[in-house]
């Protein structure tokens, strides 16, 4: 894996993929299909990988955090970038940092929580994580107002901010005063649009944001790379037909699970067996895994 310094154009220059982590039926993570997911992505020209919500790093044994690093570090070719992530619970990340801080990863990602926290607790526990680590981290905005920007600011300044991921759900992504705020404290090439290619465009044309994150990318990463390149050729025309190219999965994310779609569709399109998904998440019905399998043939994707 590229263990150089960060750099804000690794974020123009890769959708993030944000991948399942294959299990087998022990729930042992699994080298061997963990290996194929992230070699189809390699193949479709990605170069970023960021393991959290969707490989379910929330519920993740602290056991098995050194081995899970070891593998990722293993896996990825020498041009991509691994992010791993730590939490959610404060204490959990603790002891993450300093098994994180054996391995040459460049940055790692805190996962949010809006449980027992508050502002500026948030932002002291960011600070003490990158200290643990020894890295600035990747700031994760999932919910509304979930850290005030004068905090993002203050954490920008104090040196532990890497990049920020950008993921609060609106019902129109060009109405966003949150986002606003947060880009007037806070440079707009090191942030990422981080739900995916629906808001994508609007993100990246009407923000300015650098990139952007995907899990559909795991399912066809040429397509989400294109989609990408067309956003930064200011090509929206093209861009906007491969958004609407993925709308049956994303719909079906956003009906169902994210995670748990995405999980299954891995499986069903032929590219790795990602095996359980992680309690405390049950698996999508037969009747919806039929629908997955539908959405697949309808974007063309391999589907066994």
């Amino acid at each position: 894996m590229k263990t150089a310094p960060f750099s804000a154009a690794q974020l123009h220059e890769s959708v993030i993929a944000v991948p399942p982590l294959a299990r087998n039926s022990s729930l042992a993570i699994c080298e061997q299909e963990n290996r194929k997911i992230i070699r189809f992505l390699e193949a479709g020209g990605i170069r970023s990988l960021l393991y959290g919500g969707n490989a379910v790093l929330y519920h993740a044994r602290l056991s098995e955090y050194a081995s899970l690093l070891q593998m990722l570090g293993d896996i990825a070719a020498p041009e991509t970038v691994v992010v791993p992530s730590l939490g959610p619970a404060f204490g959990l990340a603790m002891d993450q940092a300093e098994i994180l801080r054996e391995f040459d990863f460049p940055t790692a990602m805190m996962l949010p929580s809006r449980d027992a926290v508050d502002q500026v607790g948030i932002a002291t526990g960011v600070r003490m994580l990158a200290e643990a680590v020894g890295k600035p981290l990747v700031l994760y905005l999932k919910f509304d107002r979930w850290l005030n920007p004068e905090l993002i600011k203050s954490l920008e300044q104090d040196g532990v901010i890497s990049w920020l991921k950008y993921a609060v759900v609106r019902d129109d992504p060009a109405k966003d005063d949150y986002l606003n705020e947060v880009l007037d404290v806070f440079p707009a090439d090191r942030i990422i649009s981080g739900i995916g290619e629906q808001p994508a465009i609007v993100h990246l044309r009407d923000f300015g944001v650098g990139g952007f994150t995907s899990g559909c990318v795991c399912v066809a990463p040429g397509k989400s790379m294109q989609m990408m390149h067309a956003i930064h050729a200011g090509d929206f025309e093209t861009a906007e037909e491969i958004r609407e190219w993925f709308c049956p999965l994303e719909d079906l994310r956003n009906e169902i699970s994210p995670i748990k779609v995405l999980h299954r569709a891995v499986e069903l399109a032929a590219i790795a067996n990602t095996g359980p998904t992680q309690p405390m998440l049950s698996d999508v019905t037969s009747e919806n895994a039929a629908r997955i399998r539908e959405a697949l043939n309808q974007m063309q994707v391999s589907a066994c």
